[in-house]
C-alpha cells in the first residue's frame, strides 16, 4: 500500500486514466448539503487566499487494461464524483458562452485533461465509470439538456453547480484555481493488500456508509473483479430489490434466526462479519441463502405470500399496518417450513392469524412490549424442541404462546374483555385504533370496505355517537348525570363509529344524527352503523347494550385459540433477567440460556457464578476496577470486593476479584442486572428456565387470593390518605400486584405495587401519545431538585427512551406481600408517598382550574367523612359529584341487594353534591330506576307525588327531585368556610328529608 499527498486535479489527469466505481458501491448519494460545502469551502479558498484545502483520501486500486489504467474506486467515489459534475458543469457553461473567462479554450482544457478521453471509443470516452444504475446519467449530462435524467442525484447536483457558477459569485477562473488547491491523500492498493481491512480502517469525509452498505462491499470487494459483476447482478441486486433496500434491517433479521441473538442497530456490520467468519461457507453458498431469506423478507414487506390464499394476505397487510418488526425472524422462519414442505398453506394461514391476534390482545390489554423481542426470537426454536420435529407445528405454536407468563402472556379471555370494555379506545395510536375499526367493519363479510385507504385520506373519521362537546339537548337527553355519563364513556368503543360525514354530524342530536339525509346512520353504507340507525335515543342503556355487542364480537374476531397438545415431557417455565416482576418464590433453576449456548445448573448459585464468570472473561476490567475501588457509595460496593475476607461467603470469579453468594435468589438476580448494565449487556438475553415446584402448583391461586386480600386491607387506608383528591376513588380490591389511581389527565396515573420482595410507588405517564409523556417527563425532569426536597427524598427518574410511557419511582425494599406482618407498613407506605408524590408533580401538570376543582372535591369529601350523620361513598365520586347516603333517607329507600343501580350500587339513591364550575355547589336528590321491583317503584311514584321531577317520564331511568339553594366556594378554599356552608345545605336536606318521611309516614 502506498500513500502520498497529491491535488486532487493531479489524481483526476491523464488521458489514459479510468476511474471505475466497483459494482459493490452504493449509487452516488451527496446531498444538497454536501455539495453547498463544498462550493462555501472553495469560495473561501478565493476569498481568503488560502494555498490549499484538504479534501479527504483516496483509496484505489490500480488495475492495467491493455492501454488504460484502471482505478477502481474503494473509497472516496462521492468526492472524485462531485469534483467531476462541478468541472463539468464549468465545461458547459464556459462552451455555451453563459460565463466569462480569460482562458478562450478553458473548456477544451478542463473536459481533455480530467472528463473525457478525446481519442477514445464512444462507449469509453468518459473518464469517470459510476455504478450501472448511475452511468447513463453521467452520459447524458455530455449531451442535450432536454435528455437529462432529472431523476437522478448526480443530475441534481449538477444542475446545483450550473446554477451557482452561472452567478459568477467568484469569477470562474479563481474557482478552478481553487479546484485546483484541493489536496487529497491518494491511497494505492498492492496486490495483496486487504482492500476490506483498509476501506473498515479509513475515516474519510463524506456521508456515513449504512450497514447494508458495509456488508456488501464486504462480500463482494475480496472477489475477483469479473466475479464482483456476476455476484452483484446475480445476488446483491435482487436482495436489495426484495429488501426495499433496507439491507441493514433485513441482515438483522437475518442473523437474528441464524443466531438466535438480534444485533444492535448500529451493530449489524460487525455482527455479520464475525457470523461470516464463524460459519466459513463460499460467497454463493452465502449469497444464496441471504436471498432465500430475502424473498421471505419481501413477501412480509410487500403483503404478498405467493401462496394463492387472499386471506393470508390481508393479514400480512394488517400485520404490516400494525408496524411491528419483532415478529420478522419468526415469520420468515415459518415461510422457510412451508417451503420445505414442513407445514401447509393453511397451517400458515393459522399461524399468522394467531400472531395478529396475540399482538392486537396485548396491546388491548396494555401488556409491555418489551418481551416480544425475545419471545419471537426464540418461538421457532421452541417449538421444534418439544419433539424435535415440525410435525404438528401450529398446535405446539399455539401451547408454546398460551403458555407464557406475565409480560409475555396471551391475555385469556377475561383479561381481554374487560379492557376492551373499559379501553380508552379514541385515544389509542393511530395504527392499533385504525386497525380496531377495520377488523369490526370487515370481518366476516365478502363486500368489504377499504377502511384503511379512506382513513388514511380522511374519507372516513372516527365519530363520537354521545358527541366530545355536550350540547343541552344532548345533556336533557342523558339525564340527571349527564356529566358522568359523558366522562366515563366518551372514549370507550361503545360511543365510537365509523363515518364519512363526521362534520355533517358533528353535534347534532342523536335523531337528528340518525335521521340525517346526508351521512345519518339509517343511510350509511357502513355495517358498523347498522345496529345504531335502529335505536330511538342514545344514553346509558344504549352504551351498556352496545358494549356488550362490541366486546361479545371481538371474542369472535380475536378467539383465543385452543390446543390439545401437551409435551410429553413438561417444559420447563421461563423467564428473563429483564422480568422484574416475575415471582421467583419457591422456585428451583433447572438451567439457564445466554446468547446462543444453554446450561444444566443446580441451584441459583450455580448460574450466578456460570454467569459472572462468563461476562468477567469477556471483560475482566470491568469487576477488576469495581473490586478494588475505594469508594463505598455504589450499589455493588457490598457485593464485589478484592478481600475475600470482606464478604461473608465469597466466591472467587479472578484473582483478587470476589463477589457475595450468601444472598436470596432475589438479591442474586438484582446484582445480576446491576452487572449487566456495567457490562451493557441485554437482560432479556438471559434466560431462566425453572422447575416445577409445591409452592408453583398452588402459586397461581394462591398469589392472587394474597393479593386480593392485600388491596382490601390497604385499599380503604390508601382511599382515606387521597380523599382530598379522590385519586382511587374508583378503584376495587383486584389479583393484580398493582392498584392506580387517576387524576384527570388521560393516561398519566399514580400506581401502588405489592411486590414479593417490595413496595413501590409509580409515577407513570403512559398515554397514547409518546411526545406528551416525554414532554410531561422533561417538564417534571427539570424540577426536579425542587420536587426532590419537597419530597426530601431522591427518586428513581426514567424517560425510557426506547419505550412510550415514562415514569419515576420510589421503592421500599425488605417487606413483601406474602408477610402479612408487613402489610400495616406496606400500606401506610403506599397511601402517604403516592399522596406526597401526587402532591409535588401534579402542580406542574394540571392547569389552575383542574387543582382548584380537585381541591373543592377534596374538601367535600373531607367534610362529609367529618360528619357522623352521612355515609360517604368515596368509590362514586369524582371532580363533579361527591355522593353521600343517609340513614333516614335509606329507611325510605332501602338498599336492594343483587340489584345493582345505575351507580352499581345496592342502593339506589344518592345525596349529591354538584361541582361543575368552581364558583358554586349544591345538594341534590337523585334516584336510579335499574333493576329496582315494582314495590321500590311504587314508593319512587309516590315520592315523585310530593316532590315532583323536573322531567316527568313514564319510562324513567334517573330523577332528580330535590336541591338545596347554592353555595358560594371561597377563592381560598377554606375548609372552614366551606364546612360552614355545606352544614346549612345539610340542614335544607334534612328538613326535607324529615318532610317526606313524614308524608310517606315512615
Amino acid at each position: 500500500m502506498k500513500g502520498s499527498e497529491a491535488k486532487m486535479t493531479g489524481f483526476m489527469e491523464g488521458a489514459d486514466k479510468r476511474f471505475v466505481i466497483p459494482v459493490y458501491q452504493r449509487k452516488y448519494d451527496w446531498k444538497y448539503d454536501n455539495c453547498r460545502q463544498l462550493y462555501d469551502d472553495l469560495k473561501k479558498i478565493v476569498l481568503d487566499g488560502r494555498s490549499s484545502h484538504f479534501f479527504g483520501s483516496i483509496v484505489s486500486a490500480v488495475v492495467p487494461n491493455g492501454s488504460k489504467i484502471e482505478y477502481h474506486i474503494i473509497d472516496g467515489q462521492q468526492r472524485l464524483t462531485t469534483i467531476s459534475l462541478l468541472l463539468l458543469a464549468i465545461r458547459n457553461l464556459i462552451a455555451q458562452g453563459k460565463v466569462t473567462t480569460t482562458d478562450g479554450k478553458l473548456d477544451e482544457q478542463i473536459s481533455q485533461r480530467f472528463l473525457v478521453s478525446p481519442w477514445a471509443s464512444e462507449d469509453d470516452r468518459i473518464k469517470l465509470r459510476p455504478v450501472k444504475s448511475d452511468r447513463d446519467a453521467l452520459a447524458k449530462l455530455f449531451g442535450d439538456e432536454e435528455d437529462y435524467d432529472r431523476s437522478s442525484n448526480l443530475t441534481i447536483n449538477y444542475q446545483f453547480f450550473y446554477e451557482m457558477v452561472a452567478k459568477e459569485e467568484i469569477p470562474v477562473a479563481d474557482l478552478y484555481a481553487a479546484i485546483a488547491k484541493l489536496e487529497i491523500i491518494s491511497i494505492t492498493l498492492d496486490q495483496g493488500d486487504n482492500a476490506q481491512f483498509i476501506f473498515e480502517s479509513l475515516n474519510s469525509t463524506g456521508l456515513a456508509l449504512t450497514e447494508g452498505d458495509k456488508i456488501r462491499n464486504y462480500v463482494l470487494m475480496g472477489l475477483p473483479a469479473q466475479n464482483q459483476t456476476k455476484y452483484y447482478d446475480t445476488y446483491w441486486t435482487k436482495i436489495e430489490k426484495c429488501t426495499a433496500n433496507d439491507v441493514s434491517g433485513f441482515v438483522r433479521d437475518y442473523l437474528s434466526i441464524k443466531q438466535q441473538v438480534t444485533p444492535t442497530v448500529s451493530n449489524v456490520y460487525q455482527s455479520f462479519k464475525s457470523f461470516s467468519e464463524t460459519v466459513a461457507l463460499p460467497v454463493d453458498v452465502l449469497l444464496t441463502d441471504l436471498l432465500r431469506y430475502a424473498r421471505f423478507f419481501d413477501k412480509l414487506l410487500n403483503c404478498k405470500s405467493g401462496l394463492n390464499e387472499q386471506k393470508l394476505d390481508d393479514c400480512l397487510y394488517r400485520l404490516m399496518r400494525l408496524g411491528i418488526v419483532v415478529t420478522r425472524p419468526f415469520l420468515m422462519e415459518v415461510l422457510r417450513l412451508h417451503q420445505d414442505s414442513k407445514v401447509t398453506t393453511d397451517d400458515v394461514l393459522k399461524i399468522f392469524l394467531i400472531t395478529e391476534n396475540y399482538l392486537f390482545r396485548r396491546n388491548i390489554c396494555e401488556v409491555p412490549t418489551n418481551a416480544l423481542n425475545k419471545i419471537f426470537l426464540n418461538l421457532n426454536k421452541e417449538i421444534i424442541r418439544y419433539d424435535n420435529t415440525a410435525d404438528n407445528y401450529v398446535a405446539k405454536f399455539i401451547y408454546a404462546l398460551l403458555s407464557k407468563k406475565e409480560s409475555g402472556r396471551f391475555p385469556d379471555d377475561e383479561e381481554f374483555a374487560s379492557a376492551l370494555a373499559e379501553k380508552q379506545v379514541y385515544q389509542m395510536r393511530g395504527k392499533y385504533k385504525a386497525y380496531l375499526f377495520e377488523r369490526f367493519e370487515n370481518y366476516g363479510t365478502i363486500e368489504t370496505k377499504d377502511v384503511y385507504t379512506h382513513l388514511d385520506n380522511n374519507v372516513y373519521t372516527i365519530e363520537h355517537i354521545m358527541p366530545q362537546h355536550l350540547t343541552p339537548a344532548w345533556t336533557e337527553s342523558l339525564g340527571a348525570n349527564a356529566a358522568e355519563i359523558h366522562e366515563a364513556w366518551l372514549h370507550l368503543l361503545a360511543n365510537l363509529t365509523l363515518t364519512g360525514y363526521n362534520p355533517n354530524l358533528s353535534n347534532n342530536t342523536f335523531t337528528e344524527k340518525r335521521d340525517a339525509k346526508d351521512g345519518g346512520y339509517k343511510v350509511s353504507g357502513l355495517k358498523m352503523n347498522q345496529k345504531i340507525a335502529t335505536k330511538s335515543t342514545w344514553g346509558l342503556p344504549e352504551l351498556k347494550e352496545r358494549n356488550e355487542e362490541m366486546v361479545k364480537l371481538a371474542m369472535e374476531i380475536w378467539a383465543c385459540p385452543e390446543t390439545a397438545f401437551v409435551p410429553a415431557e413438561k417444559e420447563f417455565d421461563s423467564c428473563t433477567l429483564d422480568d422484574e416482576n416475575y415471582d421467583l418464590t419457591g422456585r428451583d433453576i433447572a438451567r439457564y440460556s445466554y446468547l446462543t449456548t444453554e446450561q444444566p445448573v443446580t441451584s441459583w448459585t450455580d448460574m450466578f457464578e456460570h454467569v459472572v464468570k462468563f461476562l468477567h472473561q469477556k471483560d475482566k476490567s470491568v469487576l477488576t476496577s469495581l473490586a478494588f475501588s475505594s469508594k463505598d457509595n455504589t450499589e455493588l460496593a457490598a457485593y464485589v470486593s478484592s478481600d475475600e475476607s470482606g464478604l461473608r461467603s465469597a466466591l472467587k470469579i479472578d484473582d483478587n476479584v470476589y463477589v457475595e453468594k450468601n444472598t436470596s435468589t432475589a438479591m442474586k438476580i438484582s446484582i445480576l442486572r446491576r452487572i449487566f448494565a456495567l457490562y451493557e449487556a441485554d437482560p432479556m438475553d438471559l434466560v431462566f428456565y425453572l422447575k416445577d415446584s409445591e409452592s408453583k402448583k398452588t402459586s397461581d391461586a394462591s398469589r392472587y387470593e394474597i393479593r386480593r386480600r392485600y388491596w382490601e386491607y390497604a385499599l380503604p387506608i390508601i382511599q382515606a390518605q387521597h380523599v382530598h383528591r379522590g385519586t382511587y376513588s374508583n378503584c376495587t380490591p383486584t389479583t393484580s400486584n398493582t392498584e392506580s389511581g387517576f387524576f384527570g389527565i388521560s393516561g398519566f396515573n399514580v400506581s401502588c405495587i405489592a411486590n414479593y420482595d417490595n413496595a413501590r410507588i409509580d409515577f407513570y405517564l403512559g398515554s397514547s401519545d409518546t411526545k406528551k409523556n416525554k414532554d410531561a417527563f422533561d417538564l417534571l425532569y427539570s424540577h426536579k431538585d425542587d420536587i426532590e426536597e419537597e419530597l426530601g427524598i431522591s427518586i428513581e427518574w426514567d424517560r425510557a427512551d426506547t419505550y412510550k410511557a415514562s415514569w419515576m419511582c420510589y421503592v421500599l425494599n425488605g417487606v413483601s406481600i406474602t408477610n402479612e406482618a408487613d402489610w400495616p407498613r406496606m400500606a401506610k407506605f403506599h397511601a402517604e408517598w403516592s399522596d406526597k408524590i401526587c402532591g409535588a408533580m401534579l402542580p406542574y401538570l394540571q392547569d389552575v382550574n383542574s387543582i382548584r376543582l380537585q381541591n373543592i372535591a377534596g374538601a367535600f369529601r373531607e367534610w362529609a367523612m367529618a360528619r357522623s350523620d352521612v355515609e360517604l361513598n368515596i368509590a362514586k365520586c369524582n371532580r363533579t359529584y361527591t355522593r353521600f347516603t343517609t340513614p333516614g333517607m335509606t329507611a325510605i329507600l332501602p338498599d336492594l341487594l343483587d340489584a345493582p343501580s345505575g351507580w352499581n350500587t345496592d342502593n339506589h339513591y344518592f345525596y349529591e353534591i354538584i361541582n361543575r364550575n368552581g364558583k358554586e355547589a349544591y345538594i341534590q336528590f337523585a334516584i336510579s330506576s335499574k333493576n329496582i321491583t315494582d314495590e321500590f317503584r311504587a314508593i319512587c311514584d309516590k315520592i315523585n307525588e310530593f316532590y315532583p321531577a323536573k322531567m316527568g317520564k313514564e319510562e324513567w331511568l334517573w330523577r332528580t327531585l330535590f336541591r338545596t339553594s347554592n353555595i358560594s366556594i371561597p377563592q381560598d378554599l377554606s375548609q372552614d368556610t366551606i364546612s360552614t356552608s355545606l352544614d346549612s345545605c345539610l340542614a335544607e336536606m334534612f328538613a326535607f328529608e324529615a318532610d317526606l318521611a313524614e308524608k310517606m309516614k315512615v
